[in-house]
């Protein structure tokens, strides 16, 4: 008996293969992950207090993101949105974290593991990540934001307006412990 949503196997299986063209880089004052991936999972980067205060900073921080120059025209009329999504890859993830398939949440023993697509964490099995950014400016292939968390010299894999009505606008919900970890990074704006 196969199990539904089982993916097909031998010949039946689809073949697709995928090649990924970096559209840019990103030029930020975030040098070092804030989370390392490891055999044992995931694990912060410094102590917490420390941690909070860097992604607190990395908020408010302008960053780049600079455009392949022969792709200039590919940003016209990006001016008229506050806001994009960017999609960058998380190139400093090593191998071992593309495997991890449970973990702690941002490595914090006194959360149960969950699955990795229950985390925000830059491990996952394709280390692509997506970051709602506040647009400041452009100046020609550069783009000017707030709100990146990408280290510096990640490859921007694509960009999109951020448009609400794209989105959920009932209420959303989310587990006990992300709520807890938002609200611990929050409380050093007060």
């Amino acid at each position: 008996m196969e199990l539904p949503g089982k993916l097909p196997q031998g010949n039946n299986a689809t073949s697709c293969s995928m090649m990924l063209q970096p559209v840019g880089v990103i030029k930020s004052k975030i040098k070092e992950p804030f989370l390392a991936a490891t055999d044992d999972g995931i694990k912060m980067q410094g102590e917490i207090d420390a941690v909070r205060k860097k992604i607190r900073q990395a908020q408010e921080e302008i960053s780049d993101i600079i455009i392949n120059p022969h792709l200039l025209d590919i940003l016209d009329g990006i001016e008229q949105y506050s806001h994009l999504i960017v999609l960058y890859w998380a190139h400093k993830v090593p191998e071992q974290g593309r495997s991890l398939v449970k973990v702690h949440p941002m490595g914090r023993k006194e959360f149960s593991q969950v699955g990795i697509f229950c985390t925000c964490s830059p491990a996952r099995p394709n280390p692509v990540l997506m970051c709602v950014v506040k647009l400041c400016g452009r100046q020609e292939n550069v783009l000017q934001v707030t709100g990146l968390d990408a280290i510096d010299g990640s490859p921007v894999v694509d960009i999109k307006p951020y448009v609400r009505r794209f989105y959920p606008e009932e209420e959303i919900l989310i587990p006990e412990w992300m709520q807890r970890l938002h609200q611990e990074i929050d409380a050093g704006d007060r």
